[in-house]
């Protein structure tokens, strides 16, 4: 629900929940939270016929998926959402066993910032430098292969480019350990509008899969959020917290480097991007572009292939 009552506009989280109605502490006012309507309004007498069933708090549809609540926001102006909705995005799995952990952290950049981070293929020798993960002396060339994810049922709502199906890089030492299965590795990552970007990593029955968003919070700042799922060392014990502990490392890496950049920020400096490895940026703020206008070709117009070194 949104949080504010309809009739003085309070918060209507100042107020209380029984499990089936929420109402509100400055004149009682009942809301179904689902739907929003109102049930009850104890100050009408009978000598009035307004009918409370007829006012609605603002209510938004939600659905949690693998430990999340997805809320689903209308256009502005266009009223309660009424009908099919999209589906709500889920982390992909590939077997009925598998362990899962979530990660978060706050970032104080504007949302674009977080996002063109999560498909920045050259930071990772610099920022993630540890015994575990990478080195700069493992930088090395790279070629990779894109296509894009065009969704031109939903008007690109769901638009983005895809990292083909390839053998992951050989100087992460996560991936190394994947080798004791005796299996070709493979990796694919997809980058999905609006915030999203799946990986799925396979060694013959064994994989893991993330989903990680970043979500704006006001104009300056936004949040990343990761749930993983896995397979793998499914029997190991301890698994779950060691994973946790080491992605979540990984993760204030990101963080920290955001909030150092954010210093240079404050001066609304011009950009630099270039390419090859900054070409998923430039394809992202294309399709963004392209999105809330309506208008516009997807940037990739078929399969590309992008080098450089990392």
């Amino acid at each position: 629900m949104r949080d504010l009552c309809p009739h003085r506009g309070i918060p209507l989280s100042a107020g209380w929940f029984d499990g089936e109605t929420v109402t509100c502490k400055y004149h009682g006012w009942r809301f179904e939270p689902c739907s929003g309507q109102c049930r009850e309004i104890p100050s009408l007498t009978s000598h009035e016929t307004l009918d409370p069933t007829k006012i609605f708090a603002g209510a938004f549809p939600c659905e949690e998926q693998d430990g999340y609540a997805w809320v689903y926001l209308p256009e502005v102006g266009t009223g309660r959402a009424i009908g099919e909705l999209p589906e709500v995005p889920e982390v992909p799995k590939f077997s009925g066993r598998f362990r899962t952990a979530h990660l978060t952290a706050e970032l104080p950049c504007n949302v674009d910032h977080g996002i063109i981070g999560l498909m920045d293929p050259a930071h990772g020798p610099f920022v993630h430098q540890a015994w575990w993960w990478r080195s700069k002396a493992s930088i090395h060339e790279k070629t990779k292969h894109f296509e894009p994810l065009e969704d031109r049922e939903n008007s690109g709502r769901n638009a983005g480019f895809r990292m083909s199906s390839h053998a992951p890089s050989a100087n992460s030492a996560p991936y190394k350990l994947l080798g004791v299965y005796g299996e070709p590795i493979t990796t694919t990552i997809d980058f999905v509008l609006p915030n999203r970007r799946y990986e799925t990593i396979r060694a013959g029955e064994k994989w893991f899969a993330s989903l990680t968003t970043v979500t704006p919070v006001t104009a300056s700042t936004c949040r990343i959020d990761v749930c993983a799922a896995w397979n793998v060392f499914y029997w190991v014990p301890f698994v779950t917290p060691i994973a946790t502990f080491f992605g979540a490392r990984f993760v204030r890496q990101d963080q920290q480097t955001m909030i150092e950049q954010a210093e240079g920020l404050r001066f609304n400096p011009g950009l630099m991007l270039i390419d090859d490895a900054d070409k998923p940026a430039k394809w992202y703020f294309a399709l963004k572009q392209a999105r809330l206008k309506g208008t516009g070709e997807h940037p990739l117009s078929g399969p590309v292939e992008l080098h450089w070194r990392s």
